[in-house]
């Protein structure tokens, strides 16, 4: 009986974290540890978006990261001034490490000034992302 109950809560605890996992994933929200963090073309390899600039976090065998590419591509060609930059983030370790990425796909939206104003930790929604580039513009 015993081994029941253990199982059963085992189970329970389990499900919970997976729909809590599951509800954040992809979120786009600020972060208080952004705050003030700039991202510049020498970081990211070429120019910073008119309006504002998507920057994606990758890894090569990342499912997710292929469908967060198409979406912020996508993005990308709706919204005028917006580009979509995608890093690797084994190539850039040091700006992983200063960003404090700790899963891909990562997406940072930064404002036209370069500055973090909001991330995505997991694949996000169309609609969030169009959401979070009018707070940034």
């Amino acid at each position: 009986m015993t081994g029941l109950v253990v199982c059963v809560a085992v189970l329970a605890v389990a499900s919970a974290y997976g729909v809590l996992h599951r509800r954040r994933s992809g979120r786009i929200r600020v972060r208080g540890r952004d705050d003030g963090k700039r991202l510049g073309a020498a970081e990211l390899g070429g120019r910073l978006g008119e309006r504002a600039t998507l920057v994606q976090f990758s890894s090569a065998f990342c499912a997710p990261c292929r469908a967060t590419r198409r979406i912020l591509g996508e993005v990308a060609d709706l919204v005028p001034g917006v580009i979509h930059v995608e890093l690797d983030a084994e190539d850039n370790l040091d700006l992983v490490r200063a960003l404090d990425i700790l899963k891909t796909p990562t997406v940072l939206v930064l404002d036209v000034d370069g500055r973090i104003v909001r991330r995505a930790a997991g694949q996000p929604r169309k609609a969030d992302v169009i959401a979070a580039l009018g707070e940034a513009v």
